[in-house]
């Protein structure tokens, strides 16, 4: 995954995660243990900040691991965080851990996806929801957001689909502004355009039901209406881009109608 260059100088590129971030030349430099004076003098480019500095002042802006390696490449630096392909044995425990956790949710659905929402793994509960969905989508790579918005995917069979849509692509604006991944931006620009089938909406006349808590995702299947609430998980402290950039994201039933009718399909 890339990422969009705003300028090539190392200067400039802390000044737009500064702005980005809504934090001060002077608040910058307190929490970086730094001078308003040095911190001015490395986004104008009249200071070469040290690669301790870059990764300091990245941590503080919460700069994505990936764009910090790049904010070192510019710098002159090698990258700090290695990039492990998922299937290096490097990672055989990470892969393990996580197949276990994602069998250990059966029957509810749950998926790992990287940062472009490409399908990593997904447990039996998962695949039962996408039982009908058209063929050309589940070529690899499968894409998560395709597949819940594309006409041809779960979108028909999405109760409050307009609603969960909504939501799905206020999540990927965030994560664009944040990451400023190209290829996101290029998902997000597919699937935002994708029609929505005029059979859907909002369930009845009035507006979708709702949980206290949560927006439910209301999907049918073989005629009845699940109704899910999502959460999604990433790694503490990650060291690795391709670890960084991982989510697991899990659909807890929303009611026991829900829970029963995922376990008799697997019992």
């Amino acid at each position: 995954m890339t990422t969009v260059a705003i300028d090539t100088g190392v200067g400039p590129l802390l000044r737009s995660w500064r702005e980005q971030r809504r934090i001060s030349q002077l608040e910058l430099a307190l929490r970086a243990d730094s001078s308003a004076r040095h911190i001015s003098f490395i986004e104008t480019g009249r200071s070469r900040p040290s690669e301790e500095m870059i990764l300091r002042l990245s941590e503080h802006l919460e700069v994505p691991v990936r764009e910090r390696n790049a904010l070192l490449v510019v710098a002159g630096y090698a990258p700090h965080y290695a990039q492990t392909a998922l299937d290096d044995p490097a990672l055989d425990a990470l892969r393990e851990g996580v197949e276990r956790l994602l069998q250990a949710y059966d029957p509810y659905p749950a998926i790992v996806v990287d940062g472009t929402y490409n399908v990593v793994a997904a447990n039996r509960g998962m695949a039962l929801l996408m039982d009908k969905v058209a063929e050309h989508l589940l070529v690899p790579p499968l894409n998560a957001m395709r597949l819940t918005l594309h006409p041809d995917g779960l979108a028909p069979r999405i109760r409050n689909l307009r609603e969960w849509r909504a939501d799905l692509l206020a999540q990927m604006e965030r994560q664009i502004a944040l990451a400023r991944s190209a290829e996101l931006r290029e998902v997000y620009e597919e699937v935002a355009a994708y029609p929505v089938p005029e059979s859907t909406g909002s369930c009845g006349a009035g507006p979708a039901p709702s949980l206290p808590f949560a927006l439910p995702l209301l999907i049918e299947h073989d005629g009845t209406v699940l109704s899910f609430v999502c959460s999604i998980a990433t790694f503490n402290t990650p060291m690795d881009v391709t670890v960084a950039e991982l989510a697991i994201e899990t659909f807890l039933p929303a009611d026991r109608a829900t829970a029963d009718h995922l376990r008799s399909l697997t019992s």
